[in-house]
């Protein structure tokens, strides 16, 4: 039996990834704030820390795979929260479960990104404080900008870090990759849609395929990269944005 642990496992894309692993057949140990096996918050380090520890617990030390999916959106009012969920937060659940992947069966990570890491502009400061691991800097720089930038700040750096990982994970024997959704309806999304300033604008971006995605198409994707199918697929950022992306950044390959 497969053994998956996932965070942000009690809604959203998080939920559609822990139904279909479960409904076939893996162990899944979910994390999440509520309605979950760990019960754990992820925007501090003793969060973390603590929710590795009970992952690692209940799993004996060994999984074949970990989903990052738990995130916060751009309504969020703690702004600095945004970047230290987002960014801390499923780098320290990956990080700390990476000697457990080493000890499970052809074992693979993914991230959850967003597309919005090349929509959003470049907030220097905060993106080198979240890349540098300086989470005190990062919460100051993400407490100077609103919650869109912070979002999209805090998720184009988890992608970064997802790819400047490919050499060392590669070598510890574990492939890690990021999926990119665009709007997915979601709960996040529908309280992003539900804010007053944010609201008006969360469909302005084109969208070539004319519609938001659902949960369990993203969970698709997930299960691809954690399938024997993607065994040659590392450090790669896959987007599924219905082609947002494209339109917008054409020559960004």
């Amino acid at each position: 039996m497969r053994r998956i642990a996932v965070s942000g496992s009690a809604s959203g894309i998080g939920a559609a990834v822990r139904r279909r692993f479960g409904d076939g057949g893996a162990e899944v140990i979910g994390v999440d704030l509520d309605q979950a096996e760990v019960i754990g918050d992820l925007s501090t380090p003793d969060g973390r820390a603590s929710a590795v520890s009970e992952v690692l617990e209940r799993s004996g030390g060994s999984l074949d795979a970990v989903v990052a999916c738990a995130g916060i959106g751009p309504h969020t009012p703690e702004v600095p929260r945004i970047a230290a969920v987002n960014y801390f937060g499923a780098l320290g659940f990956l990080d700390g479960l990476l000697p457990a992947l080493q000890d499970g069966e052809d074992p693979v990570a993914v991230a959850i990104v967003s597309n919005s890491l090349g929509i959003i502009p470049r907030d220097d400061a905060l993106v080198a404080a979240l890349l540098e691991g300086d989470e005190q800097a990062a919460s100051a720089a993400a407490a100077s900008v609103d919650g869109v930038t912070a979002y999209g700040n805090s998720k184009y750096a988890l992608a970064v870090a997802v790819r400047r990982r490919a050499a060392v994970w590669g070598e510890a024997g574990v492939r890690l990759n990021g999926v990119a959704p665009g709007p997915v309806d979601t709960p996040l999304l529908q309280a992003t849609i539900d804010d007053p300033v944010l609201g008006p604008h969360v469909d302005d971006l084109p969208m070539p395929l004319g519609r938001r995605g659902a949960p369990e198409e993203i969970a698709g994707i997930v299960a691809f990269l954690l399938s024997d199918a993607a065994a040659l697929v590392h450090g790669s950022i896959v987007f599924a944005d219905g082609g947002t992306d494209a339109v917008l950044r054409p020559d960004a390959v």
